[in-house]
């Protein structure tokens, strides 16, 4: 598509624009096709979870045990921070996960009350394979762009990113 072909954001625009001429629209167009973007994209992402058997959320676990090293085990509080959730739904998805046979819970060798997330052998092999293919996923989304296309995108995320932190 050029980038100057209308587009449905376009006709979301036109309509205000016609509605309210005295509004500036700008922002309203980029943070519509992000949205777009956001809803189109984890669409696509998600069919390569799905497609292995897996949740978003439970890939998350699954990538952040393996992305720790080795021995590929954290604290359930550290993965629900680290992931961003509450410590009720970590305890669900590990749940899920270890009757999958994915992780298992060990005891804790500095404190034999507290327990660890490991992940299994099965595991392991089945996030290693999900991020081959959830990489090659996010690679194909963004071949429409030129190298430098890219470099820009991510420049600027970045400085939108930075620009809103807390």
């Amino acid at each position: 598509m050029d980038e100057r072909e209308p587009d449905v954001v376009d006709a979301i625009t036109a309509q205000w624009q016609r509605e309210r001429p005295d509004l500036d629209l700008e922002a309203m167009g980029v943070f519509g096709r992000l949205a777009r973007l956001m809803a189109l994209g984890t669409a696509r992402v998600e069919s390569v979870f799905a497609a292995h058997g897996l949740q978003r959320g439970e890939f998350d676990v699954l990538a952040a045990l393996r992305r720790s090293g080795a021995p590929f085990e954290l604290n359930p509080s550290v993965l629900a921070d680290t992931l961003m959730l509450s410590r009720a739904g970590m305890t669900g998805r590990i749940d899920r996960l270890e009757a999958a046979g994915l992780v298992h819970r060990i005891a804790d060798r500095q404190d034999r009350r507290a327990v660890r997330v490991a992940l299994t052998e099965e595991g392991r092999a089945l996030v290693d394979r999900v991020v081959v293919a959830h990489t090659e996923n996010e690679t194909a989304m963004l071949s429409v762009l030129d190298p430098a296309d890219r470099a820009a995108l991510d420049r600027i995320s970045r400085t939108l990113l930075s620009g809103w932190a807390d």
